[in-house]
């Protein structure tokens, strides 16, 4: 069976079941800060086992793209080295919220399996859960009554707490489990050991395939667990595997999931991937085998990422998928012989495979394409640089051991993988301190993780339901019941408190737009309400302290005039984004956004620099709609379809519900749940005042609005104020500006002049101090010139002959510089090099610099140590 006729059938299969087939969520959340990315299939029902929502139907199944790649879930370092295992993945499910329970999810498994897929029942094995005395929990006698009528009791097995009982994470809904296991060896591996004793025992051909959760349970925060008011089904099946047993192979790589990817890798590389049947290969076969596998891998999770508006950067999810990707290119570097940009390559392979079912990789070809070849070169500049690096890093070590230290430097500071420095270091005969490394990493990670590490309280309930209604585009007041409070402690915050109101005109932090701020009000008591941010479908109000009755009733209060700038900069990234797809071009998409009361920041795909010009124009467009006074045309509620349909623009990675919301101004349509103003007019007035690259293909546009503009204005006349003033208030004040930079340029000539002069007659001052050292005539000496001076007087000195050792140092304008010449001749048969000196002297002034090997230079910030980088430099020539 093609893999995606087995998507269907599992899809088709649940349709006649009464479930509602719902697409795949973004592989990026947004709205989750509990998760970087979905995880698992349940990831995107949260609300719903959490009751804080209701789902449009109580049985669901689905497909959801997965990655895991960060903190519980993490298979990043066993991806390429077994079989089966993924950075991203599909998770076939099927969900109950409060219907049906054990008896029908463990039946219709086993229907799926064995009758329509055709999964012989004999390598089939299943787990229940043991129980757990400890918590109270018992054995699950219900699933094994369940089980016995459809296996024979020797295949099942029970499983402990940590294989069969699943939970969402340290608090929150939690359950029993059913695991169904499947034996893809051969019959004569079969007949020499049982499956069964091989069972979670991280055997290759022993897999699990799907796991029936039964959320009955919900972890408080003391670790306790309390009945959940309705029970759930949470299935998860993993679809590499599932096409693994039915394409009767014994590795995921070996599926058309894989095969056209490993095909295209191996046309391009010129090497060939033995498939998992091919036994007793070459360790170097086998090197290659995985090169392929985590590049083939890997480009899978970067593509899906940047589909869904990730891009790779250098914090938090953007540098977990920039991780993944510099990944798979040094093992192509490394095992393949990769030294150019390939993996980009493969984007159109798997748009072609996967496009039918996920046309976000279709429709964002493109750009995926651009932003890998972009990071690819990208990387492959840092590991050129960090191949001379870390040939400085062996030069300098004595003996055969390079210091942990050295390497840790190397990869955190220039992002070059310890791995590759292990193995390169080992084709010099050399190793480096790994225990030592490690230690540093740890350190590392721990800095980290005590920078975000947060504990969270229960919630206390105030009121039972959760019938919390957001106000916000109406109503800027309120009055309001608390419904529930926690507190929640974090090493970044401090201790703040997590407020739940019965209704809220306050707008949470989402489609870029920050949360507002404001105060709720009793009679006593002003609570200052510091951000507000949604989680789970619940509208949280952070705040530092909780009221004396927080069962009292409150007014609750908008900070307007945050909230009015934010509106502002909100309409006008709309603006932007006509005005760029009108001057620039229809293939400009939003990728990004930041909407705050104080200036707007706007992401967009486009593979080239915007001109002045360009600029120019798309401000001017933005501020004719705003003197055009269009209204706002707001439309609640109506279906997603009707609202592209009649050309409202929906971005990619944005998940949306069946009814939304379009925000028009003039020919301006687009879905959007943020606040808005009610005619272009309160702009005001639309500034840019920055554009650059932010990633490959990504641009960025920061803009100003209305109160911003005006501060912007109000500076840059009191700016001119200034320089008139300094000037002497000329009538013509750019002419005397232009005058006076005229006359400095006359000055910094005579300077130059004099100061080489200075030079000259400095050379018949120095040259009788110049020792002669082991053959080496040498001198270490501060000299009173700038940079430049100390330049033409090394070579000045440097014609004294064909062994000149020279360290000038200067410190011009408290700035500490150091100069260092030798002869052309002295570099080749002594083996000086200039730019190692004053990377090693340049140590005592707090610097670093580099240049040639006969004259190199290096800055500093330490005056004072510039007497010790002196004394030091005639240890290079003794």
């Amino acid at each position: 069976m093609k893999s995606q006729d087995i998507r269907k059938q599992f899809l088709q299969f649940f349709e006649s079941k009464g479930h509602l087939i719902v697409p795949s969520a973004p592989i990026v959340l947004k709205e989750d800060p509990t998760l970087m990315f979905n995880n698992s299939g349940m990831a995107q029902f949260k609300e719903y086992f959490l009751g804080n929502a209701t789902p449009k139907s109580n049985r669901i199944a689905d497909t959801q793209k997965c990655l895991r790649v960060s903190g519980k879930h993490n298979d990043l370092d066993d991806v390429g080295f077994d079989t089966y295992h993924h950075t991203m993945f599909e998770m076939l499910g099927n969900w109950s919220f409060g219907d049906y329970f054990k008896k029908e999810a463990i039946n219709w498994a086993w229907e799926l399996l064995t009758e329509v897929y055709k999964i012989p029942k004999e390598n089939l094995y299943v787990s229940v859960f043991e129980g757990n005395e400890a918590e109270n929990v018992p054995f699950d006698q219900e699933a094994w009554d369940i089980w016995k009528t459809l296996i024979d009791e020797d295949r099942i097995i029970l499983g402990n707490k940590k294989d069969n009982f699943w939970e969402m994470g340290a608090q929150g809904p939690c359950g029993p489990c059913s695991e169904i296991h499947v034996d893809l060896r051969t019959a004569e591996e079969k007949a020499q050991v049982s499956g069964k004793s091989l069972v979670n025992n991280d055997h290759p051909q022993v897999v699990e395939i799907w796991n029936n959760v039964f959320m009955e349970f919900n972890r408080k925060a003391d670790g306790s667990l309390e009945k959940l008011p309705a029970k759930h089904v949470d299935t998860g099946m993993g679809f590499e595997r599932l096409c693994m047993a039915l394409q009767g192979v014994t590795s995921n790589y070996d599926t058309d999931v894989f095969t056209p990817l490993i095909a295209e890798v191996a046309k391009i590389t010129g090497r060939n991937y033995t498939s998992n049947e091919i036994k007793n290969i070459s360790e170097e076969q086998n090197k290659t085998n995985i090169a392929i596998r985590v590049v083939v891998d890997h480009v899978r999770a970067v593509a899906f990422a940047i589909a869904d508006g990730q891009l790779p950067s250098n914090t938090a999810a953007g540098y977990v998928i920039r991780r993944i990707l510099r990944r798979a290119i040094r093992y192509g570097f490394t095992f393949l012989d990769t030294k150019e940009p390939f993996v980009y390559k493969l984007v159109a392979v798997l748009a072609n495979q996967m496009g039918e079912f996920f046309p976000e990789i279709k429709k964002q070809e493109s750009l995926v394409t651009n932003v890998i070849r972009e990071e690819e070169a990208s990387f492959l500049r840092t590991l050129d640089q960090g191949l001379q690096l870390l040939e400085n890093v062996v030069k300098d070590t004595k003996g055969q051991e390079v210091s942990g230290a050295k390497v840790f430097e190397l990869y955190d500071t220039f992002g070059f993988p310890d791995d590759l420095t292990g193995l390169i270091l080992k084709e010099k005969g050399m190793t480096y301190n790994e225990p030592h490394f490690k230690e540093e990493l740890q350190k590392q990670k721990n800095r980290s993780k005590a920078a975000s590490e947060t504990s969270t309280d229960d919630w206390t309930i105030l009121v039972e339901g959760n019938a919390e209604t957001f106000v916000g585009y109406d109503e800027v007041e309120k009055e309001v019941k608390i419904t529930r409070y926690r507190k929640v402690d974090s090493k970044k915050d401090g201790k703040l408190y997590q407020i739940v109101l019965d209704a809220t005109p306050f707008y949470p932090e989402g489609g870029g737009q920050v949360g507002d701020k404001g105060t709720l009000f009793t009679p006593n008591q002003a609570i200052e309400i510091l951000d507000t941010k949604k989680e789970n479908n619940l509208i949280l109000h952070f705040t530092k302290e909780l009221p004396e009755n927080p069962s009292g009733k409150f007014m609750a209060l908008v900070n307007t005039k945050l909230r009015s700038n934010s509106a502002s900069n909100h309409s006008a990234t709309h603006l932007l984004h006509q005005a760029l797809r009108h001057i620039l071009g229809t293939h400009v998409e939003q990728k990004g956004s930041l909407v705050s009361p104080n200036y707007l920041r706007f992401d967009f795909s486009h593979f080239s620099k915007v001109t002045e010009e360009e600029l120019q124009s798309v401000e001017n467009f933005v501020n004719e709609k705003i003197q055009e006074q269009l209204p706002l045309i707001e439309r609640r509620d109506i279906p997603f379809k009707q609202a592209v349909e009649e050309g409202a623009m929906a971005l990619f990675g944005e998940k949306y519900g069946d009814n939304v919301r379009a925000i028009k101004f003039g020919e301006s349509m687009e879905l959007c749940g943020g606040i808005h103003v009610k005619n272009t007019a309160d702009i005001w007035h639309f500034k840019i005042v920055s554009e650059g690259a932010v990633a490959a293909g990504i641009r960025r546009i920061e803009a100003i609005t209305n109160q911003g503009v005006k501060e912007f204005f109000a500076s840059q006349e009191a700016t001119l104020k200034e320089i008139k003033e300094a000037l002497k208030n000329p009538q013509d004040s750019v002419k005397a500006v232009v005058s006076l930079q005229d006359e400095n340029a006359k000055l910094k000539k005579q300077v130059e002049a004099l100061l080489k002069e200075k030079a000259k007659n400095l050379k018949g001052e120095l040259a009788s101090e110049i020792q002669e050292i082991n053959g080496v005539k040498f001198l270490a000496k501060q000299v009173d010139l700038n940079a430049e001076g100390a330049k033409d007087l090394a070579y000045e000195l440097g014609t004294l002959g064909t062994n000149v050792f020279l360290v000038l140092a200067t410190a011009d304008e408290n700035k500490p510089m150091l100069s260092c010449y030798i002869s052309k001749e002295l570099v080749a048969e002594k083996n000086l090099n200039a730019g190692q000196v004053v990377r090693e002297l340049g140590k005592y002034i707090q610097g670093g610099g580099g240049g040639q090997p006969f004259f190199a230079t290096a800055g500093g910030k330490n005056v004072a140590g510039i007497k010790e980088a002196l004394e030091k430099a005639i240890d290079f020539v003794k």
